[in-house]
């Protein structure tokens, strides 16, 4: 769960309670709760959402105003431990090993890039097919944005249009001094249920669903070049460090913590070590469960400090 969409939601909803509250008035939540100006800005949101775009996107607009509240299911950092995972084994048993562990990857992405490796595709191939890949899922998520933002626009066009129809009807009904209040608050609030809708809701969504976009769209640039890497035999060590440039600094740094902490706990010792990959395939985790022979190939996966040497090689 993406925790922050909710926070803010509700921070934004929390503002306008504590304006009542703390405003000293006498006005209670429900004064700010009117059905014709709620028909007239949501309707009027809904119907420009027909209009505008076909059915087969529609029929996923559930899973789009959805997105912003899931957390993405896989961290970068994650994806690149998983692939060091597979570029040890590719290395040490040949790139047809992996073709026994390709159904226990959770990662459908990793999982095609894996199968058309293990295939004998030619890497222009399988890099084609996967880049086609990330391409229809960024022209996807362009169209979701697209949807949520529309509606951000037109939310303030109907709540001017709900201010407009409450002025005609109060200024049609100026002799029956009953009828102005109700038509007052039409005019009022929906231009404040517009400006919610836009402002509150679908920009910021639209702003958050951009960037997770962003966040897929690496991720899934971190998955081409690493099974490209395994089906060249890249060195793991080598494969790690080409990856890991998608990677922010803190988030590097977290990773060479992380892979020097797995070793302290593998070893007891101070020899550099691959860190513990986020992903086992069937019980073969290779920091805890394996033989200590075994530790020592995944050393190759190690994320190596500057001034270290590789292992197995002597300083300068």
């Amino acid at each position: 769960m993406e925790w922050t969409t909710l926070l803010g939601l509700f921070l934004g909803f929390a503002a306008m309670c504590g304006v009542l509250i703390f405003g000293k008035t006498e006005a209670s939540i429900a004064t700010f709760i009117d059905p014709p100006a709620l028909l007239m800005v949501f309707g009027g949101a809904a119907a420009v959402v027909l209009v505008g775009f076909p059915a087969r996107q529609i029929r996923n607009l559930a899973a789009i105003f959805r997105e912003p509240f899931l957390a993405a299911k896989d961290k970068p950092a994650q994806l690149i431990d998983e692939l060091v995972e597979l570029a040890e084994i590719a290395r040490k048993d040949g790139l047809l090993a992996l073709e026994t562990i390709a159904p226990e990857i959770r990662n459908p992405f990793i999982a095609l890039g894996v199968q058309l490796a293990v295939d004998g595709n030619r890497p222009d191939t399988v890099r084609e097919i996967m880049q086609n890949e990330v391409a229809k899922l960024a022209a996807r998520r362009r169209q979701a944005r697209r949807i949520i933002e529309l509606v951000g626009r037109c939310g303030p066009a109907f709540g001017m249009i709900a201010t407009l129809l409450g002025l005609i009807l109060m200024l049609g009904s100026l002799s029956k001094p009953d009828t102005v209040g109700p038509a007052m608050a039409i005019a009022l609030t929906g231009t404040l249920y517009g400006a919610l809708l836009a402002n509150l809701i679908c920009i910021p969504l639209g702003e958050k669903l951009g960037f997770l976009g962003e966040e897929e769209q690496n991720s899934r640039k971190i998955v081409v070049l690493g099974v490209l890497a395994i089906q060249a035999g890249d060195n793991p060590r080598v494969v790690r460090q080409r990856l890991e440039m998608f990677l922010s600094p803190p988030l590097r740094a977290q990773s060479y913590t992380h892979a020097v902490e797995s070793l302290s706990r593998s070893s007891g010792s101070t020899t550099w070590l691959a860190p513990e990959p986020a992903h086992t395939f069937g019980g073969r985790g290779w920091v805890k469960d394996a033989p200590p022979e075994r530790q020592r190939s995944a050393a190759i996966g190690a994320a190596v400090p500057p001034d270290r040497p590789a292992p197995g090689t002597r300083a300068a």
